[in-house]
């Protein structure tokens, strides 16, 4: 089944998650921007040395280099019956330009599977998360506590809670969130090709529930 998807959703939505399963259920190609950005910086490519020259100035890769790097990715041969796009478009300007690219490929997106959580429940996933300062292990008091608290299971070392986990970022980071995904939303949602999906509960049932989703969205 040939499908094109792309995933939005809130940090702490669990999107890198579903995207691995759902490619896998659907046999497509999970393709994140995080990905394509560590290749090329990696490699040593034009547009990796670019995009380097930006983040070790601290600032935002302007668009045109995110884009062409993800236009270089989708115009690779592995994806060509189908791809699951995590973490691009971000903002509406950014879906208009693959909206371009993915015509001058001669395709178009199936589906946008939006991944609906409620912010209370994001921060209840991300500000519980505890990060051991010996291994790098990531932990979590409710869903995989450690048998003693504050210290990691893996190695003894302390743990810790990171900035961006702290309440006030994780809030700082959804207000951005809602700022910046609101007319994405709407550019997608005006074009038929929104997906509400409720992606919260378990991981299996919150798969299950985006399979047929997409089964309906694209039949």
């Amino acid at each position: 089944m040939k499908l094109r998807v792309v995933l939005v959703g809130p940090p702490g939505a669990g999107k890198g998650t579903q995207a691995q399963f759902l490619s896998e259920q659907f046999d497509i190609v999970q393709v994140s921007t995080g990905d394509i950005f560590r290749a090329n910086v990696g490699n040593g490519t034009t547009l990796g040395l670019e995009a380097k020259k930006y983040m070790d100035a601290g600032e935002l890769v302007p668009d045109s280099v995110t884009i062409a790097m993800v236009r270089d990715r989708l115009a690779e041969a592995d994806v060509r019956h189908g791809f699951l796009l995590d973490g691009f478009p971000r903002n509406a300007e950014q879906a208009a330009a693959l909206d371009t690219l993915l015509g001058g490929l001669d395709t178009e997106l199936d589906a946008v599977l939006e991944m609906q959580v409620d912010n209370d429940e994001i921060i209840r996933r991300l500000a519980g998360r505890r990060t051991c300062h010996g291994c790098g292990q990531i932990w979590h008091v409710d869903y995989d506590p450690t048998q003693v608290e504050g210290t990691c299971d893996a190695c003894g070392g302390e743990l810790y809670q990171r900035e961006d986990d702290q309440p006030g970022t994780i809030r700082r980071r959804l207000e951005v969130y809602d700022e910046q995904t609101a007319p994405l939303v709407r550019y997608y949602s005006e074009r038929g090709l929104l997906v509400p999906l409720d992606a919260t509960g378990d991981v299996e049932d919150v798969t299950a529930r985006a399979i047929e989703a997409l089964k309906r969205a694209t039949s």
